[in-house]
């Protein structure tokens, strides 16, 4: 949770992206930014919707005003609600002194509310009160404190669908959904990910010191499109970020990309680890390698369905080095 008040500090992590998908989302926040009401941003984890709330505050006439961000599914009923509205001294077990609120901070500016769902009744009977008539009071207070904010809410949940359930109200609902931002997952626009995908792997390079990114082989830049992305570009970002930082400074193109960091034939409770095969005793020392490295290749690819490229991971060999090996063995 924080506050920026510094208008300079807007656009430190760009939003990347030139698919369609994403233009048109982008395109509706800054239509959206222009107009002073309040909105939600719907999205799935890692799709970007603290930036695009970024973009809707430094675009609007608020733009000069705080940006205040809180993280609803982060805190306890009873800390929220200090959180956004604040408390005056006494009014509960270690609160010695006064403090302000979010929404007193933000006046003049911005509140993100960052998985709004997650606030129980009570608190989201409070927030609609200060959206409707910009009114609340400091836990264990009795002053009445008038603030200008505007509200942007984020979940990555149906909303229509929780207020259906009795699980949101409908009244908030119907004064965040002014319009509604809905931002495309990773998937739905394919032709970014190899451009996000450069974009990370170039300021991993420069974080680490190395004299160049050099790229992607083929094979691995078909992994990455071949890949659903459910953590989407959050997941896309960690997983470049580590394929650059275990190639280590390099002019070839990095040939080994893992994309789940748990995956490892020693996993704990993994159903497809491979065990070591028994080995019969035998004189002969380069024979009896061969057929355990045999055995390997073998059960590594019917682990992975075939694919040469999930073998290798797995096998924590590079593409290059498992096709060798294939060659070598005949299979």
């Amino acid at each position: 949770m924080e506050i920026i008040t510094n208008p300079d500090a807007a656009g430190t992590t760009p939003l990347l992206g030139s698919d369609p998908t994403f233009l048109e989302a982008l395109e509706h926040v800054s239509r959206l930014a222009q107009l002073d009401r309040p909105a939600l941003v719907i999205g799935e984890r890692g799709t970007g919707k603290e930036l695009m709330a970024e973009r809707l505050h430094y675009l609007s006439p608020r733009w000069d005003g705080p940006f205040a961000k809180v993280n609803c599914a982060a805190l306890t009923e009873t800390l929220l609600e200090s959180e956004l509205f604040g408390h005056e001294a006494g009014a509960f077990t270690g609160a010695r002194q006064r403090r302000r609120g979010r929404f007193e901070r933000a006046d003049g500016g911005t509140l993100f509310l960052d998985e709004i769902a997650t606030a129980s009744s009570r608190l989201q009977e409070q927030i609609l009160r200060v959206i409707e008539y910009g009114e609340f009071e400091r836990v264990g207070g009795e002053q009445t404190l008038k603030v200008n904010v505007r509200v942007v809410g984020a979940t990555n949940v149906d909303l229509p669908e929780c207020v259906a359930a009795g699980r949101f109200r409908a009244d908030l609902l119907d004064r965040l959904s002014f319009d509604v931002v809905t931002l495309p997952p990773l998937r739905a626009r394919p032709t970014d990910i190899l451009e996000l995908s450069d974009a990370f792997g170039i300021r991993m390079a420069k974080t680490l010191g190395h004299p160049l990114f050099p790229g992607f082989t083929s094979a691995c830049r078909q992994m990455l499109l071949g890949h659903g992305w459910p953590g989407n570009v959050r997941e896309l970002r960690n997983v470049i970020e580590r394929a650059v930082y275990r190639a280590g400074p390099s002019e070839t193109p990095i040939d080994m990309i893992q994309i789940d960091p748990f995956e490892s034939p020693w996993r704990p409770g993994n159903p497809a680890k491979i065990d070591a095969p028994s080995m019969p005793p035998s004189d002969d020392f380069s024979a009896s390698v061969a057929r355990f490295e045999k055995d390997l290749l073998k059960r590594a690819l019917a682990a992975n369905n075939g694919s040469q490229t999930n073998a290798a991971q797995q096998l924590k060999l590079s593409y290059h080095q498992l096709r060798r090996l294939l060659k070598k063995y005949g299979l």
